[in-house]
């Protein structure tokens, strides 16, 4: 083999890709099967839509899916309204104990959901919020909001330090030093912390199976958890499968609409 040949490279992505794709490939193939079918090991399924046709026409569904997105939009969007001034304050400005606070912020995003279940469950509970979709939105609050506020100061931190000269011998304040000039340049790395936080919020599953017990307040993720076959000698697994991979349209499309601004954002700062 020459000195420098792709080969090697090509293998390791080809593996790479396979590897990546296969289980997903897998589930689609099992969407398309229903009864004896699901034990065939054959790499090919002639494409039946009967589970796809129970699932969109079951409104639980379709319900579900909505209190997915209204509360990973909310989560979304209450969490880059407030890490926003906290960003700008950790990556612009001069302080004592600034490396303190960014460490503890990654540390508790780090932190297991099962760590702090019990006491969010009280503090839930004492609010008047368990069994309601606010209660999803506040818990997951708790790791959305530390998350985009470390992500969102490395983009300020990156940002020229004569910008914030130059506005000032303009008069600028703090305030439209933000909105005016620092925000529309780090926009791509507002859109891929947004789009991070809501599908981190979209596919969360132990807080909306803890904080919710009725149907009204149901998530996606818990729903398809629970799904149960028909009957005692049918198997659910082509209708989780398929229930599955209708979950992963909404993320898919918005990664594709914003693919741009994501692929931007995650490389900022990367090249000076």
């Amino acid at each position: 083999m020459r000195p420098g040949s792709p080969f090697p490279r090509r293998l390791a992505l080809a593996v790479a890709l396979v590897q990546t794709l296969f289980p997903l490939y897998w589930a689609l193939v099992t969407s398309f099967r229903r009864g004896p079918q699901l034990f065939s090991t054959a790499p090919f399924a002639r494409p039946d839509f009967g589970n796809y046709r129970q699932v969109l026409s079951d409104p639980s569904w379709w319900r579900d899916a909505a209190n997915s997105l209204l509360s990973a939009s909310a989560v979304g969007v209450i969490a880059l309204l407030l890490a926003l001034p906290a960003a700008y304050a950790l990556g612009r400005m001069s302080f004592r104990g600034r490396g303190v606070i960014l460490a503890l912020l990654l540390g508790c995003s780090m932190l297991p959901q099962i760590a702090i279940l019990s006491g969010l469950f009280t503090l839930i509970s004492r609010l008047g919020l368990y069994n309601r979709l606010g209660s999803l939105i506040f818990a997951d609050l708790f790791f959305a909001l530390p998350f985009a506020i470390w992500l969102l100061a490395g983009f300020f931190r990156d940002l020229p330090r004569d910008l914030d000269e130059a506005a000032m011998l303009d008069g600028c304040g703090v305030l439209r030093r933000l909105t005016l000039i620092h925000m529309p340049l780090i926009w791509p790395g507002i859109v891929a912390t947004g789009l991070l936080t809501f599908m981190n919020c979209w596919n969360e599953f132990l807080f909306a199976l803890t904080f919710t017990l009725s149907d009204s307040a149901r998530t996606l993720p818990v729903s398809i958890g629970l799904i149960s076959a028909p009957s005692r000698f049918e198997l659910p697994f082509g209708i989780i499968m398929s229930a599955s991979l209708l979950a992963t349209l909404p993320p898919i499309f918005l990664v594709l609409l914003f693919q741009h601004r994501i692929a931007a954002g995650l490389t900022a700062g990367a090249v000076k």
